[in-house]
């Protein structure tokens, strides 16, 4: 028992213990749920009860009016897991846990939620897949929240991926932490190639024990994506608040828009590909797809981690990039502002005596004479980059840098990192940034699309 002083008191004369379902008078009120441990740091005289509706609330003991046991118990810090049962009706399709919140779990003594879940765990959370497709392999090369994945995590899932597509699997569910979920989108779409199939990568904003968990319907929308006719990489969660449907959203296009809701995911410059809905309805949006085929799928993983990205602000000192250059980076993505500026110094009335010395220009100059690869991007995220407009950006243009048209920053960096992987001359790698290869580039942006 974790509760002492007058909580434990109470706890001990209404002969309840942690875990018991109860029903507790407090100022007035008459609320029914399981009595949970008491977090460490938490009020000492507070008693902690997990509501019916799923919510957890702090009950101040010397409030409590009555309290008495009325349920059977609940097996505190127990995850549930399923085994799905085959069936041969259903298509085959293959499940990869990396982790992240969707494979969370409360920790009742601390009261923070950590990543620990097996695959089986996961799945306990959504049984209604068990009648939408057949689970023909589930997996866990690695559990990690999404800020610690790095190129070599892509490579093992673009790896695992293929092998589960080449040996059966009609389609592939990845479940990944959200933060940094669309730098790994971005990287199967370039590292899948000759994809024929269709891939979710699935997150979740909330964690498992909260009523408001997203992630279900995220993985019964993964599940009817992956039975559908696409042949992509796509991001697949919440399309609004509720849990109405969710968006496919091509992996070289979403992008995560807000820390903590469950719509978070957006498809930037680009309609998403469909609308899911869990009945199994889906709602095609953009006709620019690949679709899916027989084939096999062979993976090209090569990534230079020696690639950078790079923010201008107002005042940012190019000696940044210089940087790079001395720890020979081989390229680097600076995110600019607008249409792509970066500071240049020049041009301005009265600009100052920083004005000049903070200008981009020289330090990009040096850079690309040294072979590095100089790629732009817009902080706006919407929009398109231009190099002609102003005449700043005219400048910028001609000291060598590569303006990479529509594109996110995190994908130009991804796609920037595997193109130099192949260790291409720089002029190849300039050349293939503007090359649409994973649907990265959306030649016609229109109004719609920023609307959406």
């Amino acid at each position: 028992m974790t509760y002492s002083g007058k909580a434990r008191k109470l706890l001990d004369k209404a002969k309840v213990k942690e875990g018991d379902l109860v029903a507790v008078s407090w100022k007035g009120q008459h609320l029914r749920g399981f009595l949970l441990p008491r977090i460490e740091a938490g009020d000492q005289e507070a008693l902690v009860v997990k509501l019916e509706s799923g919510y957890n609330v702090g009950l101040n003991a010397r409030d409590v009016g009555s309290l008495e046991k009325v349920g059977p118990r609940m097996e505190i810090g127990k995850i549930p897991k399923i085994e799905f049962k085959k069936n041969e009706n259903l298509p085959d399709i293959s499940f990869i846990a990396t982790g992240g919140t969707i494979g969370t779990h409360l920790d009742y003594k601390t009261g923070g939620v950590y990543m620990c879940r097996t695959p089986e765990e996961v799945l306990a959370t959504t049984p209604e897949l068990e009648n939408i497709v057949n689970l023909r392999s589930t997996i866990s090369p690695f559990t990690i929240a999404s800020e610690d994945v790095n190129y070599t995590h892509w490579q093992k899932m673009a790896k695992l991926v293929a092998k589960e597509l080449n040996t059966g699997s009609e389609g592939v569910i990845l479940t990944h932490g959200t933060d940094c979920l669309h730098y790994t989108s971005a990287a199967l779409s370039f590292m899948l190639r000759d994809l024929c199939k269709p891939v979710a990568v699935v997150g979740a904003q909330r964690s498992p024990d909260r009523s408001s968990f997203d992630g279900s319907l995220n993985l019964i929308a993964a599940a009817r994506y992956c039975t559908s006719d696409f042949a992509e990489v796509a991001t697949v969660m919440h399309a609004n608040s509720s849990d109405d449907c969710c968006f496919a959203i091509r992996g070289t296009k979403a992008r995560k828009m807000h820390t903590s809701r469950r719509d978070a995911f957006r498809s930037i410059n680009e309609k998403p590909l469909a609308k899911i809905y869990p009945d199994g309805r889906i709602e095609k949006l953009n006709e620019n797809y690949n679709k899916r085929r027989s084939g096999m799928v062979y993976t090209d993983t090569v990534f230079e981690p020696r690639t950078a990205i790079l923010k201008v602000y107002p005042g940012a000192d190019p000696a940044m990039l210089d940087f790079l250059v001395q720890k020979k980076y081989k390229g680097v993505v600076i995110e600019a502002t607008g249409l792509g500026h970066v500071p240049t110094g020049v041009g301005g009335i009265k600009a100052g005596p920083l004005a000049g010395k903070l200008s981009w220009i020289p330090a990009v100059r040096r850079a690309v004479d040294k072979g590095i690869v100089v790629c732009i991007t817009s902080q706006t995220i919407y929009g398109r980059v231009h190099p002609f407009i102003y005449r700043n950006l005219r400048m910028l243009h001609a000291a060598g840098a590569t303006f990479c048209e529509d594109m996110t920053t995190e994908t130009a960096y991804v796609k920037l990192g595997w193109l130099l992987g192949h260790k291409l001359r720089s002029e190849e790698v300039k050349r293939r940034m503007l090359e649409n290869i994973a649907g990265e580039i959306n030649p016609r942006i229109t109004e719609e699309e920023f609307l959406l």
